[in-house]
């Protein structure tokens, strides 16, 4: 089992960058597929990235494609997303999400979740 906890978010302006992070407890966080996906109101969750359990292989919304990085850093049991040239319409709750199926981007494949946490992008 692992808990994760995401952290990072906040206000910011379009155009400008942010970074998330999403910490994991447990020793087997190596063993997860990770995945980000975004909520925003009256929206349903959609896929953002995710990347397997090496970090060798990642996947992208078209959306955010060129925009976003996923990375992870198995020895700090954490996964980053790296937004920049953030937009209006990347204002969502962010989560990130692991699963011990693989890189997947459906939210059912996901076992485990965060708690999210908030970017706003104004205008």
């Amino acid at each position: 089992q692992v808990q994760l906890v995401e952290s990072g978010g906040g206000l910011v302006q379009a155009g400008d960058s942010l970074r998330l992070s999403c910490a994991a407890s447990g020793r087997t966080f190596s063993s997860y597929a990770m995945g980000w996906f975004r909520q925003a109101p009256g929206k349903e969750r959609e896929f953002v990235a995710s990347i397997s359990t090496s970090g060798r292989s990642t996947y992208f919304a078209d959306s955010v494609k060129g925009r976003f990085t996923i990375s992870r850093d198995n020895a700090k049991n954490t996964v980053y997303l790296e937004m920049s040239s953030l937009k209006p319409e990347d204002t969502a709750v962010y989560y990130c999400a692991a699963s011990n199926r693989g890189y997947y981007t459906q939210p059912h494949e996901y076992g485990y979740w965060g708690q999210g946490t908030q970017v706003t992008v104004s205008s």
